[in-house]
């Protein structure tokens, strides 16, 4: 079976094990009543070549991947790195970054949509500012001109940045572009998510959901959204992709709904946004 991951980070060899162990300091300890326990984090290298390590043994045969720019002064050098690995590794699918204090968001939408990029990922929790602050609306209403979709880590207890109504506000003041709401749209506010993100331009993607609570917040993820709105994804480095796609297995989808989740969605996603077979 084709497998897409439409959720992967990969960082530059001289400072991957760096960001790799932020992010996962970033995340070690959190728990709540929907991450029943500490995340386990199974850190990878965060490398490209590892990523096709790892995809080798997962049976994965495509990457989103993307990085997330902490500064303003970093917006370019990222997407320029991503833009290079995707011409390095042709199983790559590249998806820029930003940040609300870069100084012109035009100009680099831009210049994401000429490297052959195809999205722009935001963490808002990380890089510290409401994904639907006002002053990020001229970047959307960029994005939507340049057929770009937004890739959003959503939902965090600990933080009100990236709260899943937040995704849904901006879904419905710029209803012809398309919104992924990174796992199932409320990473430990899931129930929110369900609540707000049933919206027609808004998908969502399973990863890092699947390794707490049993499954459970996973399966009502499966349960409440549009089946041809769900994308796999892996979270890597924070997971091993052969972990992931077991857990994702393990679940029980099959037949054509396993095969839109796996790759399908997304092909017919991202072809009929930005005209790109993948």
């Amino acid at each position: 079976m084709k497998i897409i991951d439409a959720h992967a980070h990969i960082f530059p060899e001289k400072i991957a094990a760096a960001a790799v162990k932020a992010t996962g300091e970033f995340y070690a300890g959190a728990h709540n009543e929907e991450l029943l326990a500490p995340p386990d984090l199974t850190h990878c290298l965060g490398t490209a070549e590892d990523l096709i390590r790892e995809n080798a043994e997962a049976g994965i045969s495509r990457s989103v991947v993307f990085s997330t720019a902490t500064t303003p002064h970093q917006v370019e050098s990222i997407n320029s790195f991503i833009a290079r690995e995707c011409a390095a590794h042709r199983e790559f699918i590249g998806v820029g970054t930003m940040h609300i204090d870069y100084p012109d968001f035009e100009s680099e939408v831009h210049r994401i949509r000429e490297l052959g990029l195809v999205g722009i990922k935001l963490h808002p929790d990380i890089q510290r500012f409401a994904l639907d602050d006002d002053r990020l609306l001229p970047l959307y209403d960029c994005m939507r001109a340049e057929h770009l979709f937004l890739v959003a880590h959503t939902g965090d207890y600990r933080y009100d940045y990236s709260g899943p109504h937040r995704m849904a506000r901006l879904a419905k003041l710029f209803p012809e572009m398309s919104f992924i709401g990174a796992h199932y749209g409320g990473w430990s506010e899931w129930t929110e998510a369900r609540d707000c993100l049933v919206l027609p331009n808004v998908y969502v993607d399973t990863s890092s959901t699947q390794g707490f609570n049993g499954g459970v917040s996973a399966r009502k993820g499966l349960e409440t959204f549009d089946p041809t709105h769900i994308f796999f994804g892996t979270d890597y480095p924070m997971w091993k992709p052969a972990e992931e796609v077991e857990r994702f297995l393990s679940l029980g989808v099959e037949g054509k709904r396993l095969e839109g989740i796996m790759h399908e969605n997304f092909e017919i996603f991202l072809k009929e946004l930005s005209g790109v077979t993948v």
